[in-house]
């Protein structure tokens, strides 16, 4: 914990490498949260930018308060996503087709991994946004309890209650979708 108050303390220094070094720590947990809220590749990626932008930008103003500093990029991130649908209510969908182009994989797991990921984001479209963002942190970003309440500012109690009936609600969505084994 130690060594992250360091690294923040230089970059609210305006270290460059320090900045840089947040940014290798954190893109990938938050590039994924992002991800699964939006489903598109490329607009998670820019919000993701934007989420750093951000970040340097108000470093200056982010304080230790027993909170880790992962916290403070995923309330940005959710923030951003919220704006982001605000302003966007209906996602323009790039074709199947248009995705399997693009792709330098083979078209059949290009196929069965659109599947995959399509059938998880209708299913967590189900769910409300507090149950989603438990979800894509505990188990995409793969955070404890204590994290993910210390991003949502809620207690462990109240994570594990909307964990709890999170998966309560995806099993019950997938089911009925026959999209999970009786």
């Amino acid at each position: 914990m130690q060594e992250e108050h360091d690294l923040i303390r230089k970059a609210q220094g305006y270290d460059p490498d320090a900045f840089g070094e947040i940014y290798e720590r954190f893109y990938n947990g938050v590039y994924r949260y992002i991800f699964y809220r939006v489903g598109e590749q490329s607009l998670a990626e820019d919000l993701t930018m934007e989420v750093f932008v951000k970040a340097m930008e108000a470093i200056d103003t982010y304080s230790f308060r027993g909170v880790p500093f992962s916290a403070w990029l995923y309330r940005i991130a959710s923030n951003l996503v919220v704006d982001h649908f605000r302003r966007q209510p209906s996602q323009s969908a790039v074709s199947l087709e248009e995705k399997l182009v693009a792709s330098l994989e083979h078209p059949t797991g290009v196929l069965e991994s659109e599947f995959a990921h399509h059938q998880l984001r209708r299913a967590l479209s189900e769910l409300t946004d507090d149950q989603q963002q438990v979800v894509i942190l505990k188990f995409v970003d793969g955070l404890s309890n204590l994290e993910v309440a210390q991003i949502l500012g809620k207690t462990e109690g109240a994570v594990k209650s909307l964990q709890h009936r999170a998966l309560a609600s995806l099993g019950r969505v997938l089911g009925e979708r026959g999209e999970v084994p009786a």
